[in-house]
């Protein structure tokens, strides 16, 4: 668990449902701990059944306001991730803010590239994206009004090779947040991109993190400090509030100044 937030305090957030997509580890469990912090009624999902266990017994036992909902799923299987949606709502209420965080940045080539890996990969990355709000967009339009934060990623920006499905996927999530800002506008819906850069999760230092990365990572951002999640999870929050009423359709890019 990560050192408690000492910065802003969001009243909106107190109580609200929100629903966050791949929440047991990496940045989804810091957001699902934010969230929680902030007085939320959080439900999340992830298809790692012992993580999410823990991490909501550990929050309970903290004793946070509103204990946290864990339901094991795979975003990949519409049918579950509505299944999800639907319990997460009649523990919580509406769902009136949507994080779709779940993603998968593992790397392959070109050659080795298939139909059926490719359409894994847009499924894990992109498709339920659009899919849960789909599900949560009556729940908002009742409640007079929503948020819907997409994850994306700068790895396409960068011009990031060795991943094409991955950062194919993330960029059509920013084209997937503005088709969705204009359609739902009219019923106060609010959608958003939140772009993270190179965050220094666990998984990362573990598998992509190499001895030179931290030297590319001074040559790239404007501030050479380490991205972590707490940064992603600062500019969710204010997403998620009634502070951002006015932004939409936009890109909220959190990557130390790299692209």
């Amino acid at each position: 668990m990560t050192t408690p937030n000492p910065n802003a305090r969001y009243p909106s957030l107190v109580d609200r449902s929100v629903f966050i997509t791949g929440g047991a580890s990496g940045i989804g469990a810091t957001l699902v701990e934010r969230f929680v912090e902030q007085g939320a009624r959080v439900g999340f999902i992830d298809i790692d059944e012992a993580a999410g266990q823990a991490l909501a017994a550990q929050l309970t036992s903290a004793g946070a306001r509103n204990a946290p909902l864990f339901v094991k799923a795979d975003v990949t299987d519409i049918d579950a991730l509505f299944a999800a949606i639907d319990r997460v709502r009649a523990a919580n209420g509406p769902i009136t803010a949507l994080l779709n965080n779940a993603a998968n940045d593992m790397r392959h080539s070109i050659e080795e590239t298939t139909p059926q890996s490719w359409d894994k990969g847009v499924a894990v990355n992109l498709r339920h994206q659009f899919f849960c709000a789909q599900k949560v967009a009556p729940d908002m339009r009742e409640a007079g009004g929503g948020s819907i934060i997409n994850f994306g990623s700068v790895s396409w920006m960068l011009k990031q090779g060795g991943m094409p499905v991955y950062t194919t996927s993330k960029s059509a999530v920013q084209g997937l947040t503005r088709s969705l800002a204009r359609d739902l506008g009219h019923a106060n819906i609010r959608v958003n991109t939140l772009v993270p850069g190179w965050v220094m999760t666990e998984k990362q230092i573990r598998m992509w993190v190499k001895e030179d990365s931290y030297e590319e990572i001074a040559r790239g951002q404007c501030i050479n400090k380490k991205l972590m999640p707490e940064h992603i999870a600062a500019m969710a929050l204010f997403l998620a509030a009634d502070d951002s009423a006015m932004c939409t359709a936009q890109d909220f890019v959190v990557d130390g100044g790299w692209t």
